[in-house]
């Protein structure tokens, strides 16, 4: 199977004598769903934006289907990589519709408007995401799960061979969680699309993802040693990988084929003081 991106020893920090990605080096094979987990502070959000061309490492490089992302003009990585990133409220009153179209603004022809396949992109990616009844809606009167789905709807029109996405669920209700994913896994499947997903759901990344790349935070590793793990979901999603990271007690069980991981607090319900009122 064909490469799809490469992480070549890349080092990147905001600081230079304090990097929050230090020689971080992996694969992701075409057709491949990859989550990126770790804790707040570990570097996800850098990574996808390196992984996006939207950073340029320190050292190291980036390379999408053997092509050095820093050579690449702007125009062929659109054309390559849709990144979704978490919701947020614009600031002017773009509909729903137009929201998503914009993701096609690369495609429109020389008296920049919309074609027909644009148009029929941007209606099937609202029918996907369940949001085609908003497709009038300003963004600014939809709820945070719902503008959520409509910036899913964008990435899926921008029809790429790679869609990076920032913790795809947040805000969303576990109904619309579970069929974020299972869209995911669709176009996967159907149409060879390689996904990156940062998420703190373990459990739907140990359902849905082939492979995971868990980032320790510096303070979680020692000294000169690898600052992340990758490998296949089932060998990284384990309770003494995650308690590693983490630094919380987690509580794991099979369910089926999938592992469920539960993290243990230290002060659960039913542990006060008998007598005591809550």
């Amino acid at each position: 199977m064909t490469s799809a991106i490469q992480a070549q020893h890349v080092t990147f920090g905001y600081r230079h004598d304090r990097p929050v990605l230090r020689d971080v080096s992996f694969e992701v094979r075409a057709g491949t769903f990859l989550a990126i987990a770790g804790p707040n502070g570990a570097g996800k959000s850098t990574l996808l934006n390196l992984l996006a061309g939207l950073l340029k490492p320190q050292s190291g490089r980036v390379l999408l289907a053997g092509v050095d992302l820093c050579s690449c003009p702007v125009q062929i990585t659109a054309r390559k990589v849709a990144v979704v990133r978490q919701e947020f409220v614009p600031a002017f009153g773009f509909s729903v519709l137009e929201t998503v179209l914009m993701a096609r603004t690369l495609y429109f022809g020389r008296l920049g408007f919309e074609s027909k396949t644009d148009r029929e992109l941007a209606l099937r990616a609202l029918e996907l995401t369940d949001t085609t009844a908003f497709a009038s809606r300003t963004l600014g009167s939809l709820s945070a799960g719902e503008r959520q789905r409509v910036f899913i709807a964008r990435g899926l029109a921008q029809d790429t061979p790679i869609l990076l996405l920032d913790e795809p669920t947040s805000f969303l209700d576990l109904k619309h969680q579970v069929k974020i994913y299972d869209l995911l896994k669709s176009i996967q499947i159907e149409k060879g699309t390689t996904l990156v997903a940062i998420t703190h759901d373990l459990n739907l990344a140990a359902q849905y993802c082939e492979e995971t790349l868990l980032l320790y935070t510096p303070d979680r590793r020692p000294a000169e040693s690898p600052s992340y793990r990758i490998g296949r979901t089932a060998d990284i999603l384990i309770p003494e990988e995650i308690e590693r990271a983490f630094d919380v007690r987690v509580f794991s069980a099979m369910v089926g084929s999938d592992r469920l991981l539960i993290p243990r607090g230290t002060r659960p319900r039913g542990s006060e003081p008998c007598g005591r009122t809550p």
